[in-house]
């Protein structure tokens, strides 16, 4: 048995399934699922589903400590669309009994299944257990990037308690810090105090206003390639599309482009962890909102086995490399545009003396437009 099976509680799929049969061909049928009739799976698949049921920490949204069994409900009578997706499920995290051990079993828990290429797929609970999700990273020895769906940057009081909205200033502030990059993709500006902006310029982090993102949602797709985990709160979506929030907001993405987004996040070679949070059932209509988590679960699944593995490398055929020369000479930038599914990066120069501690991020994921910015003489902001 697994040394991380006595943090899970097993799923009742009699209750998942109300009690009927799954058809062949539904991800229920496909799924191998910690049962009570069913011992601990091994740790052999692609993606593991973990559900937490904690929201202790929630500000403002308790509640969505019951959302994982929820969204299996409609995520296991999805059809798997040809696909033959090797997905465990390994059950459910409950809550400590003190707070820090609920973060302790998922921390430990992503690094396992990291260290076995497992994606894990985190259907929370509060957005607190983010915190959590990159602590499982912390003995990989390697410094990360973090994506973040978020009409919020949740930065929250540095010397306060970890809670959903100060999870990000808990991460910044972490030691030892392998924090290398933050980007968050659709925060709305009256949502976010003027102080929060300038901390995000000062850090040099990414923010990338809502209106931004919705005006071409291709462009949410460079961003997200470039994170090793992606944390998505679900009320960065608006409230008509995914009621489930205590505090519901008027604007914000649709489910489509909430959809669209996973299947990047599928799709990114470098994406290792996955987190859904702040979906609470208590305020759900018919459902709505777990499945549309089910739908963005199975988008994730569908672009992961769409993985192309074309990340590049400098003397590789199948890419078509760009020189740009700046402002008469003075800067030069390496494009890259790979053959096989027209995805561009640039490579980014570092001091020699750093270069090979950032190896890892010299090649930044980019699009068709930061190519033309860089034609047309302007260092891109990316």
């Amino acid at each position: 048995m697994s040394d991380i099976a006595h943090y899970f509680k097993p799923v009742d799929l009699v209750s998942i399934s109300n009690d009927s049969v799954f058809e062949g061909g539904m991800l229920g049928e496909n799924i191998i699922a910690f049962t009570n009739e069913n011992d601990f799976p091994e740790l052999t698949a692609d993606i593991a589903i973990i559900g937490v049921c904690e929201d202790r920490r929630s500000r403002k949204n308790i509640g969505s400590a019951r959302t994982p069994d929820e969204v299996r409900k409609h995520l296991y009578k999805l059809y798997t669309g040809g696909l033959e997706p090797k997905i465990l499920d390994l059950g459910n995290i409950e809550a400590g009994f003190e707070i820090e051990d609920t973060y302790y079993a998922l921390a430990n828990s992503i690094e396992v299944l990291i260290k076995k290429n497992i994606i894990p797929v985190i259907i929370g609970g509060s957005q607190d257990l983010t915190y959590a999700q990159f602590r499982g990273y912390e003995k990989l020895e390697q410094t990360i990037n973090i994506a973040t769906v978020d009409a919020e940057f949740d930065l929250g009081d540095p010397e306060g308690n970890l809670n959903n909205k100060s999870f990000l200033g808990k991460i910044i502030l972490h030691q030892p810090n392998y924090l290398f990059n933050y980007s968050n993709i659709g925060y709305q500006t009256y949502l976010v105090s003027p102080s929060s902006i300038n901390m995000m310029n000062k850090l040099y982090f990414d923010s990338y206003r809502l209106g931004q993102i919705r005006d071409n949602i291709q462009e949410s797709e460079p961003i997200i390639r470039h994170a090793d985990m992606l944390s998505f709160d679900f009320s960065a979506i608006k409230h008509s599309d995914a009621p489930a929030n205590e505090v519901p907001q008027p604007n914000g993405f649709y489910s489509e482009e909430a959809c669209q987004m996973m299947r990047y996040a599928g799709m990114n070679d470098k994406l290792t962890s996955l987190g859904l949070y702040e979906i609470n059932p208590s305020y759900d209509e018919r459902g709505k909102t777990s499945h549309l988590a089910a739908q963005m679960i199975w988008c994730f699944v569908d672009g992961f086995y769409n993985r192309k593995k074309d990340y590049p490398t400098r003397t590789s055929p199948d890419y078509t490399r760009f020189h740009v020369f700046l402002q008469e000479n003075k800067y030069e930038i390496n494009f890259y545009k790979s053959n096989k599914s027209d995805r561009w990066w640039m490579e980014v120069p570092y001091p020699s003396h750093e270069k090979l501690k950032f190896e890892r991020h010299t090649l930044v994921p980019c699009s068709y437009k930061d190519y033309e910015t860089a034609c047309k003489d302007e260092i891109p902001d990316r």
